[in-house]
């Protein structure tokens, strides 16, 4: 970085559970001192200390900001500390200078100093982090609702014939799921009796999971509207996909630098290809996944049910576009759209720019 002075000190820290091992060098890429210090609260202060002993502390990179690096990244926010977010060493050098703690805090205070790693970590402590634990929380519990059901269906396949041709030709999955939770088994004397009993306890669980679910969705509804009011309303946008928009960006949203900066992180904008005579771009197959999906969804249902959208379809079909190339086109759009309602006051619906 070309403001960082001969005399500077710049930390690079590779963050673990129990442990964090930092790396001090100088403006000049001199290697200065190393240590450990303890996840702890006292231990954050201690790395601090440790740092500002040796000279001016220019920058603090950390490895791993949103997992291992959470506590220590905002506890060195809070004492006023400028803190890079350090992406994954580069797999090249790794093979090249091996592997230690020491060597890639190193690598990580190097990667601050070249101007490599810029990136401003998210804070973590404000309502988008209460959105996104929420939200780990009611999709894990969806994810295990899926599995007694699955079981379930398959118990009653084999089944005492009774109690199969009893529930085997309901459809609706509510009414399965009344009629197997009103089964009263008794003494399990009986294979009958046993599949009762396995059959009400896998409902019993089904149910308890159902209501986990809905008491998220509850409150996160809440939360995201208080986020996004506008972006609510906007078609093809759920709850769900703007929770994970607002995971993506974060309580600091300011961080990302523009609208391209966006796309970029949700992996929907193109990658130059080009070689020689041929021009082409590429499918961008980095960015946030989940985000990526998220747009995709929206896409999907904005083709289906939104009439600017399937006029925007139409032209660009005329103009020869194939069906892929239009949605991502379509992903793009609406990331845009994502990106004035939640990082800017601009709250304007664009699915289909005109002319473009």
């Amino acid at each position: 970085m070309h403001d960082i002075t001969p005399d500077a000190i710049v930390i690079g820290v590779d963050t673990h559970k129990d442990a964090h091992v930092a790396v001090a060098i100088n403006g000049l890429g001199a290697r200065l001192v190393t240590a450990s210090f303890p996840v702890t609260t006292q231990g954050y202060r201690q790395l601090a200390d440790w740092a500002a002993s040796h000279g001016a502390v220019h920058t603090i990179g950390i490895e791993g900001t949103g997992s291992y690096g959470a506590g220590l990244t905002r506890s060195l926010a809070a004492m006023g500390v400028h803190v890079i977010e350090v992406g994954r060493v580069n797999r090249q050098l790794r093979r090249r200078h091996g592997k230690t703690d020491t060597v890639d805090a190193e690598s990580a205070a190097r990667s601050v100093l070249a101007g490599d790693a810029q990136g401003q970590p998210k804070t973590g402590d404000g309502a988008v982090e209460m959105i996104r634990h929420l939200k780990i929380a009611r999709d894990t519990a969806l994810k295990a609702r899926t599995q007694p059901m699955v079981t379930l269906k398959t118990l009653l396949v084999n089944a005492p014939q009774a109690l199969r041709e009893r529930f085997i030709g309901i459809t609706g999955k509510m009414t399965l799921i009344r009629g197997l939770a009103a089964l009263r088994p008794g003494t399990p004397v009986s294979t009958t009796a046993s599949a009762k009993m396995a059959l009400r306890a896998l409902v019993n669980r089904w149910l308890m999971l159902d209501a986990e679910i809905k008491e998220h969705e509850s409150v996160l509804e809440d939360l995201v509207r208080a986020q996004a009011p506008a972006l609510m309303e906007a078609p093809g946008i759920s709850t769900g996909t703007i929770a994970d928009m607002l995971v993506v960006l974060g309580d600091n949203p300011q961080r990302i630098r523009s609208e391209a900066a966006f796309a970029k992180l949700c992996g929907v904008c193109p990658v130059p290809a080009s070689s020689g005579k041929t021009s082409r771009h590429r499918l961008n197959r980095g960015g946030n996944r989940r985000a990526n999906a998220a747009l995709y969804r929206v896409a999907l249902v904005r083709m289906r049910h939104h009439p600017p959208t399937r006029e925007y379809i139409q032209r660009r079909t005329a103009e020869g576009k194939s069906p892929r190339e239009i949605r991502r086109c379509l992903k793009r759009y609406i990331a845009r759209e994502i990106y004035r309602h939640l990082c800017t006051d601009n709250h304007q619906t664009i699915p289909c720019v005109k002319g473009a």
